[in-house]
């Protein structure tokens, strides 16, 4: 499932690239009805987490979750292939939906109640990580596993939840309300950097200066997600800083990666 840097850097493109005019709306599956705002003006793309919202001049909401296999890419007009569920056409360029979890018109009041469910996304200026802290303190549940309720830490997934852990060398199986304020501000701090940087870039990178490829000698990542990381998917690889073999559990049926050396 994509990270909420990437819904966040599709709702830029999408306010970059396809406000400011008509669009041609279609659903070349047929399992979407375009017409509602077809030739209509897109006003604002919006993300809140891993929710992407599409507000037109018609005055009518799209709400997209991208959900485990869903993309949204932008393609030539002229290149159309795949089951497109939702397609925004301006100019030569296509914003083209594959397979989301959701894609469906919303009310503001439903689009209201999406939001006020899901959690403080690092990205958005308008999270109040006080009162996320005092969520986390309030619960029994390991760190790990509150990083991954998107009710809590909006748009953080796994990625994201294993490399901010190790960076500041907290375990993941640590108790909310055994975490400090100071462990949360900076945990919290390296969420906004790191994901503030994946939006930038489109790619999650993760490791400090000295620890590069280049500055230890070893060969770049190869993996699907690209980016340099710590722990993820690097299970019994050794640590960069400590030398340990990184481990690894199925916690709520995901895969949690975490150092035992750095993360006691």
């Amino acid at each position: 499932m994509p990270e909420g840097h990437v819904i966040h850097r599709l709702a830029a493109h999408l306010n970059s690239r396809f406000r400011g005019g008509p669009l041609a709306v279609s659903s070349p599956q047929g399992r979407f009805e375009p017409s509602l705002v077809d030739a209509s003006v897109l006003t604002l793309a919006e993300a809140h987490g891993k929710h992407l919202f599409l507000e037109f001049s018609t005055g009518h909401i799209i709400y997209i979750h991208l959900g485990l296999i869903g993309s949204l890419r932008f393609e030539p007009a002229a290149d159309v292939w795949g089951q497109i569920r939702l397609r925004l056409v301006t100019g030569d360029e296509a914003a083209n939906l594959r397979g989301p979890q959701f894609c469906r018109y919303v009310s503001p009041a439903e689009m209201q109640g999406i939001i006020d469910r899901t959690g403080h996304d690092p990205l958005r200026d308008d999270a109040v990580p006080e009162d996320l802290y005092a969520r986390v303190r309030a619960s029994k549940r390991a760190i790990g596993s509150l990083m991954m309720d998107q009710k809590l830490f909006a748009g953080v997934g796994n990625i994201y939840r294993a490399e901010a852990l190790f960076r500041q060398g907290i375990s993941p199986f640590l108790p909310g309300n055994q975490l400090g304020r100071a462990e949360f501000d900076a945990v919290w701090s390296d969420l906004v950097e790191l994901m503030r940087y994946g939006v930038e870039h489109g790619r999650i990178d993760t490791v400090r200066d000295e620890h590069t490829p280049e500055a230890m000698g070893r060969d770049p990542r190869k993996d699907d997600h690209g980016g340099e990381v710590y722990v993820y998917r690097r299970a019994g690889e050794p640590c960069f800083v400590c030398g340990s073999p990184v481990a690894v559990r199925t916690v709520e049926g995901r895969n949690l990666f975490w150092c035992p050396g750095c993360q006691q």
